[in-house]
């Protein structure tokens, strides 16, 4: 049975509902601060990613809420078009108990397979180093690591890095 916990056949993906900007919001600050050591500013920075999401929202733009059969939010990914172009990936989260179920491959499937669709060259997303799971993901899909600084982000060290998938 603890298989079945694990497995991504009973989830759905689906857009935006009411209450899932609040979720977004709330799970991505209490995971990075019990992962990571995030602040309060690391919640106020995906409150705002997000609530300009909902604003102004373009034709492209894409939410993926990833819901399984009871309901519950397992997961989130989000897609938006810079330009016509360049499609960034954004506000991507996997809750603990579904890490390892493949789900994050396929959030990150449904995003690289918007932006192939819409017509971008390549797909982008900014991220930071101490999260080595996700910087494996892009870079067994093919994303390319173009940079990384060292900075002092929501109360840690880390280093940020842009990636880069060429589509």
């Amino acid at each position: 049975m603890a298989t079945d916990i694990l497995s991504t056949d009973f989830i759905q993906l689906r857009d935006l509902h009411p209450g899932d900007a609040g979720w977004v919001v709330q799970r991505h600050g209490e995971l990075y601060w019990v992962d990571e050591g995030y602040d309060i500013r690391f919640e106020g920075l995906v409150a705002g990613i997000l609530a300009n999401f909902i604003k102004e929202r373009g034709p492209k733009d894409r939410a993926w809420i990833a819901v399984d059969g009871q309901g519950t939010r397992q997961g989130c990914v989000f897609c938006v078009w810079p330009d016509d172009a360049t499609a960034k990936l954004r506000m991507f989260l996997v809750e603990p108990a579904m890490r390892g179920s493949g789900l994050a491959q396929r959030l990150l499937d449904a995003v690289v397979d918007c932006a192939r669709l819409g017509g971008a060259t390549k797909l982008v997303l900014w991220t930071h180093e101490s999260h080595r799971a996700a910087g494996r993901l892009y870079a067994r899909n093919g994303f390319e690591l173009l940079d990384e600084k060292p900075v002092e982000a929501f109360g840690q060290p880390t280093k940020e890095q842009n990636w880069a998938l060429t589509l």
